[in-house]
């Protein structure tokens, strides 16, 4: 068997552009999907999948770490997180392969089954990016928390932090901790609420006003409470809050993950397997993970391919803790893709078909071309006109 084509397939989702990666063996009715989305590169990662493709043909698919290699250490340039994002899509196909050829579902072959089930997440608004990124007041905050519960959730996400720099003023600090407050009685005890800082504060100093304005009311975890990459400044937030730390999203390569687990910078690490490599890269920054005593919480806010992929990892990682999802990003979601994503309960169920267990329309696919998404940087500017993180 043999690769005999590589193709993006871009889906245009409203919020984001997914990256639909297909991998085409001469093996009659074998091939495999993946995907790659990175939102505002979307042109990017499509122009960097037809880069690597020349580089796979005529090699076997069940040969996916010699197929890795190949895409890294043939580019010679290190490939950011463009170029492992298109690395990431194909490399997730080459499982989906692997998983039809053997005839069993892929987490199968990632190491087996160590959980029944897995416990997911949402955003507040689902697919409305106002409501992920531009709600500050707390009755629509409220009632977008009611309607994921509604839908079955136990866990969401949501961003309520303001713009702000390496100052935090008292008047923000005080309107986000009403704000979690106001959540944390909307939704319970019983609920898990993650609070997303987005790499928002501009110091370490910044970053802990607002974690301990927000402790009172329990979050699961902060996320990225400063912009990623200075592991001594996450260090130095880690051992000073009392909420859990997590990072990694923005992390790309195993080295810039290795810094962290040995400073034992964070306390849950978040790596996107649709850009940090794949599914074997990702397990590889889990097992790390596991060995500096840390949880993993995988970043996916992508599209239904990132969603499956997710699931076969969560299934197959011990120290997995709970799984960031979209589903509700589009209401033709399983359209695009028919897979095995259940959710019961607040939990997904294991898959049982071989591969990944899904079925992409390509036809259907076509009927949400391309658009450029939504740009945010208009809003990360403070009153003296200063653009910020956002």
């Amino acid at each position: 068997m043999k690769i005999v084509s590589i193709s993006a397939h871009v889906v245009n989702a409203e919020m984001r552009n997914w990256v639909f990666v297909k991998v085409q063996t001469d093996v009659p009715g074998m091939h495999g999907w993946g995907e790659a989305t990175l939102e505002w590169k979307t042109r990017s990662v499509v122009g960097a999948i037809e880069d690597l493709a020349p580089l796979l043909l005529g090699r076997n698919p069940l040969d996916i770490e010699q197929a890795v290699r190949a895409m890294r250490k043939q580019s010679f340039w290190r490939l950011g997180a463009i170029g492992m994002s298109a690395v990431s899509g194909i490399e997730i196909a080459l499982w989906d392969i692997a998983g039809k050829h053997f005839g069993v579902p892929v987490w199968r072959l990632l190491g087996g089954q160590v959980r029944d089930k897995v416990h997911v997440y949402t955003h507040l608004g689902f697919g409305d990016m106002r409501a992920v990124y531009e709600t500050d007041s707390i009755d629509p905050l409220v009632e977008h928390a009611h309607e994921v519960l509604a839908k079955g959730y136990t866990a969401f996400k949501v961003v309520i932090l303001p713009y702000v720099h390496a100052y935090a003023p008292r008047k923000a600090v005080n309107h986000v901790e009403q704000l979690m407050a106001g959540l944390r009685e909307a939704a319970g005890p019983d609920t898990e609420i993650l609070l997303d800082f987005h790499g928002r504060p501009g110091s370490i100093a910044t970053a802990l006003s607002f974690i301990e304005a927000v402790r009172p009311s329990a979050p699961m975890f902060i996320e990225e409470p400063l912009q990623p990459g200075d592991a001594i400044a996450m260090l130095r937030v880690t051992e000073r809050s009392r909420v859990p730390i997590a990072t990694g999203e923005r992390l790309v390569e195993r080295s810039e993950f290795e810094e962290h687990f040995r400073l034992r910078a964070m306390d849950i690490v978040q790596p996107d397997i649709c850009h940090c490599g794949g599914l074997l890269e990702a397990k590889k920054i889990a097992a790390m993970a596991e060995a500096a005593g840390m949880g993993v919480a995988p970043h996916n806010p992508l599209g239904p391919i990132a969603g499956v992929a997710a699931l076969h990892f969560a299934v197959s990682t011990p120290n997995h803790i709970i799984q960031e999802e979209m589903v509700g990003a589009a209401p033709w979601y399983f359209d695009v893709v028919r897979g095995p994503i259940q959710m019961v309960e607040g939990h997904w169920q294991a898959p049982e078909a071989p591969g990944l267990g899904i079925e992409v329309d390509e036809a259907e696919c076509a009927r949400h071309p391309f658009a450029p998404e939504v740009y945010h940087t208009q809003n990360a500017v403070l009153g003296d006109g200063t653009i910020v993180d956002w």
